[in-house]
């Protein structure tokens, strides 16, 4: 990685909030759908930290730059752009005149570029109604600079308000909430006009927009989900607890602070389970199972309004912070609203997935850390499931240490509200546990050292409640041991006796056993109707144990679900699982280039690197 002149808080940003910080974001912007662009100015009001600043260094990426003047005076700044470097984008170098004040407004003009690495254009055919054209955004983890001009690092934090003009026809939501919308201009020319205000400071990052032909339904009194109306209907069954899983969440967390709670379903290429964004979570449509059993998926982004949101990581090496703690409540979340047994299943079935993941990257790799240098490493490529299942276990067992959820859960809801509004490192975390619990001698056990600084597995792993997993394991025990040509050991009643998430980790299991025969996988997707099966953690853990026992006829069948599927969670081991068959290398490369252009940038940059396309 080429070296970076960046900022001291910061290793993925080039700003310098130390020097001089933004306070506040207003966008006027108009959506061009036509160039794939938005084009507009944005106010950014800046407060010097160091009276003897002479100039303001934003993030910047692909944006064409036309002017910067004061808004008040209305006079010009210079500024100069910096050649980009990879994917870190450029400086910009705003020039301060002598008498510039503390506090000050400065407007700049801009325009976005069609291949803004955090924004996704769609034209009407890739969407569900086939009729209109759609954009949304993915900020997380430094393509905000891609939208507009910023201190792109959650070290800054800034409320922003926002104008958005659209097509006719069109919706805008974003992560703010919308107090007034109205239509300009005559027949053959008007527009939508949507104004969004969120008075509740966030990075960057959070700053989320989407456009497209929505319609929204409600599902409680704090909460409406937002989609295509092809599938908002779906999306409405699906997310129907989201109010019950908001109050659990308000229980073990605190006050909920940010009024709305809306979900929007994206179309099929949003790369992420879901993303956290204020207001508006944006949940990939892979979890419309049908009957709510992915619907976990917004426990884990509603537990980011305190885990991320209220309280954030102040740069991306700390990004356990986020997800450690997400998982932890998360899992709280889903121990309440089912049982304990539940919780602690999943738990465990995340140490699996940690154990392949450390496996895969190897236990020396230092981005199998809990914090991590990113001096030399883009965000992008530094991410995977550690920060999030060894996060979440080193939680656990600083739980554990001071006596278990009736002493950690009051903790919990002081930590958060201590630090809400705060961007935080570890070692502030670490300070305020350790002065909390002062009185606790067994926190003295503690190796804080190689818990967050070590590669590799954690130090410690708790007990489970095994009561699922023993299910799981006996099932798993009669398939490996299974010859294939007696009949199937499972009977109806077998299959109907497993909850779906045990069918998943059952599926792990077999994952992580030597391929299998394929009359076996045969006979085991015929009794289980995994043919047909709509659930994506099913069908996604099945062709790869397909793609593992070299069934030919899953080649086909993958390539053609990843067309439709822009998860990362699931596109980038199945695309491995290609590439690594001789066989189905070169069909994985070619699908790859065919469709990388209607991939979300996040997606298409890593799989480059995955199928050895990219350094």
């Amino acid at each position: 990685m080429a070296p970076r002149g960046l900022s001291p808080n910061d290793p993925s940003s080039y700003s310098r909030p130390d020097q001089i910080i933004l306070t506040n974001i207003f966008l006027a912007l108009d959506a061009n759908f036509e160039r794939k662009i938005f084009s507009g100015n944005v106010d950014l009001s800046v407060k010097k930290i160091n009276e003897d600043v002479k100039e303001l260094i934003l993030d910047s990426k692909d944006l064409n730059i036309d002017s910067i003047y004061e808004k008040e005076t209305g006079r010009k700044l210079n500024f100069t752009i910096s050649s980009p470097i990879e994917e870190f984008g450029s400086k910009v170098s705003v020039e301060l005149p002598p008498d510039a004040p503390t506090e000050f407004v400065i407007t700049i003009q801009y325009e976005t570029s069609p291949n803004a690495s955090g924004l996704q254009w769609l034209r009407p055919e890739q969407t569900a109604g086939k009729q209109h054209p759609y954009v949304f955004s993915q900020f997380q983890a430094i393509a905000a600079r891609s939208f507009l001009p910023c201190q792109d690092t959650p070290f800054v934090k800034t409320k922003y308000q926002a104008v958005i003009s659209v097509p006719d026809g069109l919706t805008a939501v974003m992560s703010a909430i919308c107090d007034s919308s109205r239509s300009l201009g005559g027949r053959g020319n008007r527009k939508q006009l949507f104004h969004f205000v969120q008075d509740i400071p966030i990075p960057a990052y959070l700053i989320a927009i989407a456009i497209g032909a929505l319609e929204s339904r409600d599902i409680g009194p704090r909460s409406k989900v937002w989609s295509e109306k092809e599938v908002v209907d779906d999306a409405a069954y699906e997310f129907a607890n989201t109010e019950h899983q908001l109050r659990i969440a308000e229980e073990i967390c605190g006050p909920y602070v940010w009024g709305r709670y809306d979900l929007l379903v994206l179309p099929p290429s949003f790369p992420f389970g879901g993303m956290e964004n204020p207001c508006l979570t944006f949940v990939t449509p892979t979890v419309l199972a049908g009957d709510r059993s992915l619907a976990n998926v917004v426990a884990h982004e509603i537990s980011h309004s305190w885990t991320g949101n209220l309280v954030t990581n102040a740069n991306f090496e700390h990004f356990w912070l986020n997800e450690g703690f997400t998982m932890l409540i998360e899992r709280k979340i889903i121990g309440r609203l089912e049982n304990e047994h539940l919780q602690d299943f999943e738990a465990y079935d995340g140490l699996q997935e940690l154990k392949d993941t450390i496996k895969r990257l190897g236990e020396d790799n230092p981005l199998t850390q809990l914090v991590v240098n990113l001096t030399a490493t883009h965000p992008d490529d530094a991410f995977s499931i550690v920060p999030y299942e060894k996060g979440q276990l080193f939680l656990r067992y600083l739980e554990r240490i001071v006596g278990g959820p009736e002493h950690f859960e009051p903790f919990l809801r002081k930590y958060f509200d201590t630090f809400k509004y705060k961007s935080i490192t570890t070692d502030t975390f670490r300070n305020f546990y350790e002065s909390n619990f002062a009185h606790i001698d067994a926190i003295k056990e503690i190796d804080w050292q190689t818990w967050l600084y070590s590669p590799g597995f954690p130090p410690e792993i708790p007990e489970f409640d095994m009561s699922y997993v023993k299910v799981c394991t006996d099932f798993s025990k009669r398939f490996i041991e299974w010859d294939g040509v007696s009949p199937i050991p499972f009977t109806d009643d077998d299959v109907k006796s497993l909850r779906t998430e045990q069918l998943i980790h059952l599926l792990q299991k077999i994952i992580a056993e030597e391929p299998q025969s394929i009359e076996k996988l045969r006979q085991f997707e015929d009794k289980f109707g995994l043919k047909s099966v709509k659930n994506a953690e099913i069908k996604y853990r099945w062709l790869r144990i397909g793609l593992q026992s070299h069934w030919e006829d899953k080649i086909g069948e993958t390539l053609d679900w990843l067309v439709h599927v822009g998860r990362m969670k699931y596109a980038r081991p199945l695309y491995r699982a290609l590439y690594d068959w001789e066989v189905s290398r070169q069909r994985a490369i070619d699908s790859y280039t065919k469709n990388k252009d209607n991939m979300m940038h996040v997606l298409a940059y890593t799989l480059s690197k995955d199928l050895k396309l990219s350094e």
